[in-house]
C-alpha cells in the first residue's frame, strides 16, 4: 500500500498491521529485523528520498543480538527540537497457547474472539469492528505507526516546522532499556550541535483504570523504579537440630510479607495512580536435595517511585528487614527455650541475632577490617559475564559475605539492575507551566470537537523509556544508588550526567486499548488511528511556538 494520499487513519492501520505481522520479541533477533523494517519505511517517504542523510541507525553497544536505534530528523526553522519516541520490541506469545501461531494475525484473532465465550467484553469488542487484536497491537506497534504517519504528515507540509522534529525508534523497553540508554549519547551529540530540546512525546499505551472507565489519560512524566534486593545469610543446621538454625527462608518470608503488595509503601499523591512494591524473585541457594537447612536466600522487589528518592526507598527497606529479623530472633529464642525445657536439655549459649546492613555499609565494614571488596566483585563479574545481571549482583554480594571470616548471619540490602529515574514536568517553573497549559489547551479543544474526555496526570504509572530522559535526584541520592548497586558502571551503566544534561520532559500521549501483555491485547482504532495523531500534531505546533 502506498501511504501517500491516504487518510491518516488508513496509514496508521496499515503500518500497525505490517508491524504486528513482523515478530520482534524482546531479546531476539526479531528486534534487529524490526529496526531495519522501520528504517526502510522512513526511507520510502519522499522527504527522506531527497534527504537520505536525515534517517540513520545507531548500533546499541555490546549488544549480542545486534539491536539498533532508528533516528529520523525533519529539520525546522530553529534549534527548538521535539523528540518523538517509541519502542519496537514486544513481549512473547506463550500466553496465546494453542493460538500462538496466529498471535500476529489481527483478522484471524478478531474472528476468533467474535465467538469467544471466555469474556463478554472481549467478544463485544471483537464484534464491534473497532478493535485491532494481536501481539504488539497495543504495546506498542500502533504507537510507532502513529509517529510514522505524523512524520509523513509533517514532511509533506509546504512550510518547514518551527523547529526540529526528531523521531527515535528503539528496542529493549520490555527488559533493561538498552535501546534508549544507548540513544542518550546520540541525543547528547545533537545537543552539542545546537539542538534545544523542548520535550519528548511517547505514545506508550494507556488503558481503562477500572471497569467502565472511558477517560483518555495523558501523562506529563513517568514513574521511576528501583529493584531493592536482599541477600540473606543464615546459619545452617541438620534437620535433626533445626531449632538451632537461623533459617534465611524464614527471614525472606517475613520480609516478603512485610513488603510485598503492602499498601503502606504506596506513595500517596492526590490524583495519581500509584502502585505498591511487588516481589519478583524469591529463591534459596540449594541446588540439590539434602537434610541441611538452606544457608542463604535471595529476594528482590519491584519498587515504583514517583516522588520518593533512593534514600527513602533504602530507609524503608532496611526498616522492614530490621523488623523482620528482630521478630524472628525473639520467636526463635522462645521456641528453642520451650523445646529445651520440655525435653529437659541443659542450657546452651546460642544467638539468633542477624545483622542488617546496606551494601554500602557492609563494604565500609569490610574495609575497616583491611578486606578489599573491589577485586572480589571484579572477579565475580568477569567469571559470570553474560549471565542475568541480577544473578551477577547476587553473586557479588554473596562473595563479599564470604569475606567475613566469622560468617556472621546478616541481611545485605542493595539495588539490583535496572534502575529507572522518575521523570516529571516541573510545573512550578515558568516553562513547565507553559508546557502543561499548551497541552491542556489542545486537549480541551479536541474534547469539545470530539466528545473525548481527557485527564492529565503527572506520572505514567508503569515503566517507560521516558524515565531516562530527565533526572531529578540530588547528588546525595545519586551517591546512594551508585554505592549500593554493585559495580554499577559495569553491571548497569546508566549515563547519569548525560541524562541530567539533556533534561528532556517526557509526555506520554498514548495509544488507547486494553489488555496489554495479554493474549486479548487490542488497540481501539477510532481514537488511536484518528484522534490521537491530530492531538500530537496540534501539541507539536503549539510547543514549537513557545
Amino acid at each position: 500500500m502506498k501511504l501517500q494520499n491516504k487518510p491518516i487513519s488508513e496509514q496508521i492501520d496499515h503500518i500497525t498491521r505490517s508491524l504486528v505481522a513482523l515478530e520482534s520479541y524482546n531479546g531476539t533477533a526479531g528486534e534487529s529485523r524490526k529496526a531495519h523494517y522501520i528504517y526502510e519505511i522512513i526511507r520510502s517517504f519522499p522527504y527522506f528520498q531527497k534527504h537520505p542523510d536525515k534517517v540513520w541507525m545507531q548500533k546499541v553497544p555490546n549488544d549480542g543480538i545486534g539491536r539498533q536505534n532508528v533516528f529520523a530528523l525533519l529539520e525546522g526553522e530553529s534549534a527548538k527540537t521535539l523528540l518523538f519516541h517509541a519502542h519496537y520490541d514486544t513481549v512473547g506469545t506463550d500466553d496465546y497457547g494453542a493460538l500462538q501461531d496466529m498471535a500476529h494475525d489481527p483478522d484471524f484473532l478478531q474472528k476468533f474472539f467474535m465467538d469467544y465465550e471466555g469474556e463478554d467484553i472481549v467478544r463485544e469488542d471483537a464484534r464491534s469492528g473497532n478493535w485491532l487484536f494481536g501481539r504488539g497491537s497495543l504495546d506498542m506497534q500502533s504507537g510507532i505507526a502513529v509517529h510514522l504517519a505524523n512524520l509523513l504528515y509533517f514532511s509533506e507540509q509546504k512550510e518547514l516546522p518551527k523547529g526540529n522534529l526528531l523521531f527515535l525508534f528503539n528496542g529493549d523497553e520490555e527488559s533493561e532499556h538498552a535501546g534508549l540508554i544507548a540513544a542518550l549519547s546520540e541525543l547528547d551529540r545533537l545537543k552539542g550541535e545546537g539542538f534545544d530540546y523542548l520535550a519528548a512525546v511517547n505514545t506508550d499505551f494507556i488503558s481503562p483504570i477500572y471497569d467502565g472507565d472511558c477517560k483518555r489519560y495523558i501523562y506529563t512524566g513517568a514513574a521511576g523504579k528501583f529493584l531493592p534486593g536482599f541477600y540473606i545469610y543464615g546459619r545452617e543446621a541438620h534437620v535433626g537440630d533445626v531449632l538451632t538454625s537461623i533459617d534465611p527462608t524464614a527471614i525472606a518470608s517475613k520480609i516478603n510479607l512485610e513488603i510485598n503488595q503492602n499498601l503502606d509503601f504506596v506513595e500517596k499523591i492526590p490524583g495519581e495512580f500509584t502502585l505498591p512494591p511487588s516481589c519478583l524473585y524469591f529463591k534459596d541457594d540449594k541446588t540439590a536435595y539434602n537434610v541441611q537447612t538452606p544457608l542463604s536466600t535471595s529476594i528482590y522487589f519491584n519498587y515504583f517511585v514517583y516522588e520518593k528518592t533512593a534514600r527513602d526507598v533504602l530507609y524503608v527497606m532496611k526498616k522492614a528487614a530490621i523488623k523482620a529479623v528482630e521478630q524472628l530472633e525473639m520467636k526463635s529464642r522462645e521456641q528453642y527455650e520451650n523445646y529445651r525445657t520440655y525435653h529437659g536439655f541443659p542450657e546452651r549459649e546460642l544467638s539468633w541475632h542477624v545483622d542488617v546492613l546496606t551494601l554500602r555499609e557492609y563494604i565500609f565494614w569490610l574495609k575497616e577490617r583491611g578486606l578489599d571488596p573491589d577485586p572480589v566483585m571484579e572477579e565475580v563479574f568477569r567469571r559470570h559475564e553474560g549471565v542475568d545481571r541480577r544473578t551477577i549482583a547476587y553473586k557479588m554480594v554473596e562473595a563479599l559475605q564470604l569475606l567475613d571470616p566469622d560468617r556472621t548471619p546478616r541481611v545485605i540490602i542493595f539495588f539490583a539492575p535496572p534502575f529507572l529515574p522518575h521523570n516529571y514536568l516541573n510545573e512550578e517553573n515558568e516553562y513547565g507551566k507553559k508546557v502543561k497549559d499548551i497541552l491542556e489547551g489542545c486537549l480541551n479543544q479536541i474534547s469539545h470537537e470530539t466528545g473525548e474526555e481527557f485527564v492529565v496526570k503527572r506520572f505514567f504509572p508503569y515503566l517507560a523509556d521516558g524515565s531516562f530522559l530527565s533526572l531529578h535526584e540530588e547528588d546525595e541520592d545519586i551517591e546512594v544508588i551508585t554505592k549500593n548497586l554493585p559495580m554499577i558502571d559495569d553491571l548497569y551503566p546508566v549515563p547519569i550526567e548525560t541524562i541530567r544534561k539533556l533534561n528532556i520532559p517526557s509526555i506520554n500521549i498514548g495509544v488507547y486499548g486494553k489488555d496489554g501483555h495479554q493474549w486479548t491485547e487490542r488497540v481501539y482504532k477510532p481514537y488511536t488511528f484518528s484522534v490521537l495523531p491530530e492531538i500530537i500534531q496540534r501539541v507539536t505546533k503549539d510547543l514549537l511556538n513557545i
